[in-house]
């Protein structure tokens, strides 16, 4: 099992971390896009985040251009976007591949973690959703499909 904690990425304002500072907390790290017909669950998301952030629960946002080319703005664009249309509050980072040669690293972890239907790896569209429990074990995949409000029961399990 790979060190989900210690995978470098990049913020949305283009410095380097991981999420060794979310280490303890409860995670739901979610492929996000701008202009797909699930871009509303931003709102759902956000709500949650908002609801459970206390608790320990932090969203985090991972903007990816893979499907249908919905997420083509600059992260400076993409940060606007979600501030403006759904006052995302919660960590959104720079965009990444999530399938194929180029997919980030903690994607490529997530899916090995928590394969889909049939056991296949690949994420199929945007707003895939991962939830991590407090020591860093995937315990959850979600499809696009699943909205945020749906995943409140399991996030109250593990917070």
């Amino acid at each position: 099992m790979t060190d989900l904690y210690s995978i470098p990425f990049q913020t949305i304002d283009g410095k380097q971390t991981t999420l060794e500072e979310h280490k303890g907390k409860v995670l739901l790290i979610v492929n996000t896009a701008s202009k797909c017909g699930f871009t509303p669950q931003y709102q759902g998301l956000e709500d949650l985040y908002r609801e459970y952030r206390e608790q320990g629960l932090v969203v985090l946002g991972f903007p990816c251009n893979q499907f249908g080319q919905q997420e083509p703005g600059s992260d400076s664009e993409i940060q606007e976007f979600c501030a403006i249309n759904y006052g995302v509050s919660f960590p959104v980072y720079s965009k990444v591949d999530v399938n194929g040669g180029n997919a980030h690293p903690l994607f490529t972890s997530l899916k090995k973690e928590a394969p889909g239907i049939f056991g296949t790896e690949g994420i199929k569209w945007n707003f895939t959703k991962f939830l991590v429990n407090r020591d860093g074990q995937v315990v959850g995949r979600y499809a696009p499909k699943d909205k945020p409000e749906a995943l409140a029961s399991d996030i109250e399990k593990l917070l």
